[in-house]
C-alpha cells in the first residue's frame, strides 16, 4: 500500500501547485486576483436574525446549528438509548414491539459549529471549522458506540437501542479541521473531516440525509464507502478546487490509531498474540460538473481496514448463547480463544478492505427537483489483519475482531430516486426510494429457505419514504412523514455468526412529525 498512500499524496500536492501555476498564468501579478463570491450580509439586529436567515457572523466567525426534534411512532422497536442520535425509522434487526417514542433529528442533526474565514491578503483565507451533534432527547453527546456497550452483556431481547457510526462521542464529533483557501487555487483543509462520499451523500440524496426518511442518511453504508464509521475520517487531508462548471475533489487519511495483536490459530493467548500495525489509510476523488438546472459527480473510495459493529459484545449474561467473539460467520471454525482484553466499554468488530465507485446526479426544473444514484461497494478481508485492541472510532477498543469474515468478495450495490415538489416558497414534497442489495459470498452457496440463512447469503433492503417540510420562517419549520422499510435474505440475519439468527420482525413502518430551529 505504500506506493498507493504515496501516490494520493502526491495527487493531492501536485494539484494544488499545479492550480498555483495556472492561477498565476492566468493571473499575472500584474493583474490582481479575482475577488471572492459575496457573502451572505450578518444579521445586524434581533429582528434580522429571526426574520431572514443571515448568518450569526462576527470578525469572520461564525456560529451556526440546529435544534431538531419530534414524537414518531415505531411499529417494530427498541427501548430508547440516550446515546443514540438516528431515532429508529429504519428496520432494526433487534426491534420487537410497536411503541411511540421522541424522535430526534429527524430532518437534521441537532448541534453547534463555529466557522471562521478570516482573509490575510486578497483572494486568501484562513478557515476553520468546528462542529458537534447533540442528542435533543438526552443532552448527551452523538454516541452509536456507547449504544454498543451500554448493552453489552446482556440478553438481546433486553437491549434498548443499539447501532454503529461515526460519531461516538468525541467532542467534536461532525467536523474539526483548518487550512487555507484560495479564490483561484481552491481549498487545503486538514483535520477529522466528512468523506468525499458523505458530501455527496447529503448533496445527492432527495431527503438530504435525513435520517427519519433516508437510508443512506441513516445507515452510512452507502457515504462511508462501505462501512458506517467511514462517513468522517480523523487524520485527513482533504483539497477541494472548482474552475466554472466542473469542480474537483481529492482526500487521504494517514494511518492512526492502534492495530492490536492477531493470531490465525484458534487457540492462543496474550504470550502467544502477534502485534499488529494499523494499516487503516484511505483515499477518495471526487469529479463532477454542473449546467443550468443539472448537476452530477462521480465519486471513488478506497478504504483499507475499515471497522464494522454489528452488535454489542454479549457477556456474563448471555455465555449460553455464543452468537458472537468465538465463531466465524462463514465456516463457523473457532478464531480466538478467552478474551485478552476486558469486554467492559469494549466492541466486536468485523474487518475488510473497501472499494466504493459512485455515480449520482439531480436536475432542478422548478417546481421540481430530481435526484438518482448508484455506488457499487467491493469488500473483500483485509490484507493487513487487525487484531484484539485495535481502536475504532472514538478511540474504543475491540475486543472481538473478525478479519476471515468474507469467503469470496462482497458485493454491495446501493441505488436511490427521488423528487421535490415546492407547492410554494415555504411548503416542500419529498418522495424517496432507496434499495440496497449483496451477493451470495458464501463458498460453497448454501441458501435457500430449507437450508437456512447466513449473513453470507444473497439479501436485499428496500425502504420508501414521504414528507412534507413547512417552514413558518426561515429559521422555524415544522414537518410531518412517514418510512417504511424491509429486509430480505441475508440482510434479514439479525446476528451473522453460526447458522444465523434472523432479524425478530423484517420491515418497520414509521411516522415522524417534528419542529426545527436552524441558527
Amino acid at each position: 500500500m505504500r506506493p498507493v498512500r504515496w501516490c494520493a499524496l502526491a495527487a493531492l500536492a501536485s494539484t494544488f501547485v499545479l492550480n498555483h501555476v495556472a492561477g498565476a498564468a492566468d493571473h499575472p501579478g500584474a493583474e490582481p486576483a479575482p475577488a471572492a463570491a459575496p457573502t451572505p450580509a450578518a444579521c445586524a439586529s434581533v429582528q434580522d436574525f429571526f426574520a431572514t436567515d443571515c448568518p450569526l457572523t462576527w470578525h469572520g466567525i461564525t456560529l451556526y446549528g440546529a435544534y431538531d426534534v419530534g414524537v414518531g411512532w415505531v411499529s417494530h422497536g427498541l427501548p430508547e438509548n440516550g446515546y443514540n442520535y438516528e431515532g429508529e425509522s429504519l428496520v432494526n434487526r433487534n426491534g420487537n414491539h410497536a411503541q411511540f417514542l421522541i424522535a430526534p433529528n429527524n430532518l437534521s442533526q441537532t448541534g453547534l459549529g463555529v466557522r471562521v474565514r478570516e482573509e490575510f491578503m486578497q483572494g486568501w483565507a484562513v478557515v476553520l471549522n468546528a462542529s458537534t451533534g447533540i442528542n435533543p432527547q438526552s443532552g448527551q453527546l452523538a454516541n452509536l458506540a456507547a449504544t454498543n456497550t451500554s448493552n453489552a452483556g446482556l440478553p438481546r431481547g433486553s437491549y434498548s437501542f443499539a447501532g454503529d457510526g461515526a460519531r461516538a462521542g468525541q467532542p467534536f464529533n461532525d467536523e474539526f479541521y483548518g487550512g487555507i483557501s484560495s479564490t483561484p487555487l481552491g481549498t487545503l483543509t486538514f483535520g477529522r473531516q466528512r468523506a468525499l462520499g458523505t458530501d455527496a451523500m447529503l448533496a445527492y440524496d432527495p431527503a438530504g440525509g435525513a435520517y427519519s426518511f433516508s437510508f443512506i442518511g441513516y445507515n452510512g453504508l452507502m457515504a462511508g464507502g462501505g462501512d458506517t464509521q467511514d462517513t468522517r475520517w480523523d487524520e485527513a487531508m482533504k483539497y477541494r478546487v472548482s474552475h466554472g462548471p466542473v469542480h474537483f475533489g481529492a482526500m487521504y487519511k494517514f494511518v492512526d490509531g492502534q492495530g492490536g495483536c492477531y493470531s490465525a490459530s484458534a487457540t492462543w493467548s496474550a504470550a502467544t498474540c502477534t502485534a499488529e500495525t494499523p494499516h487503516n489509510s484511505a483515499y477518495g476523488f471526487d469529479l463532477g460538473a454542473a449546467y443550468g438546472g443539472f448537476s452530477a459527480d462521480v465519486v471513488v473510495q478506497r478504504i483499507n481496514q475499515a471497522i464494522s459493529v454489528v452488535n454489542p459484545l454479549l457477556g456474563p449474561e448471555s455465555r449460553t448463547a455464543p452468537y458472537q467473539s468465538t465463531l466465524d460467520s462463514i465456516n463457523t471454525n473457532p478464531i480466538n480463544g478467552a478474551n485478552l482484553i476486558g469486554t467492559s466499554n469494549t466492541e466486536y468488530g468485523i474487518v475488510t478492505d473497501n472499494t466504493a465507485v459512485m455515480v449520482a446526479a439531480r436536475y432542478a426544473w422548478d417546481p421540481f427537483k430530481f435526484f438518482g444514484g448508484y455506488e457499487h461497494i467491493r469488500q473483500t478481508n483485509p490484507a493487513n489483519p487487525l487484531g484484539i485492541g485495535a481502536t475504532a472510532q472514538g478511540g474504543y477498543l475491540l475486543s472481538g475482531v473478525e478479519d476471515n469474515n468474507l469467503d469470496s468478495p462482497k458485493i454491495v450495490q446501493v441505488l436511490w430516486t427521488g423528487v421535490k415538489y415546492a407547492i410554494d416558497s415555504k411548503t416542500v414534497i419529498t418522495l424517496s426510494y432507496y434499495h440496497e442489495m449483496q451477493n451470495d459470498f458464501r463458498v460453497p452457496s448454501t441458501c435457500s429457505p430449507a437450508a437456512g440463512f447466513r449473513s453470507s447469503c444473497s439479501g436485499t433492503l428496500n425502504e420508501g419514504s414521504l414528507y412534507l417540510d413547512y417552514h413558518f420562517t426561515k429559521r422555524f419549520d415544522a414537518y410531518a412523514g412517514i418510512a417504511y422499510s424491509d429486509v430480505t435474505g441475508g440482510l434479514a440475519i439479525a446476528i451473522p455468526h453460526g447458522p444465523g439468527v434472523p432479524y425478530y420482525y423484517d420491515s418497520n413502518i414509521a411516522p415522524t412529525v417534528g419542529v426545527r430551529f436552524t441558527l
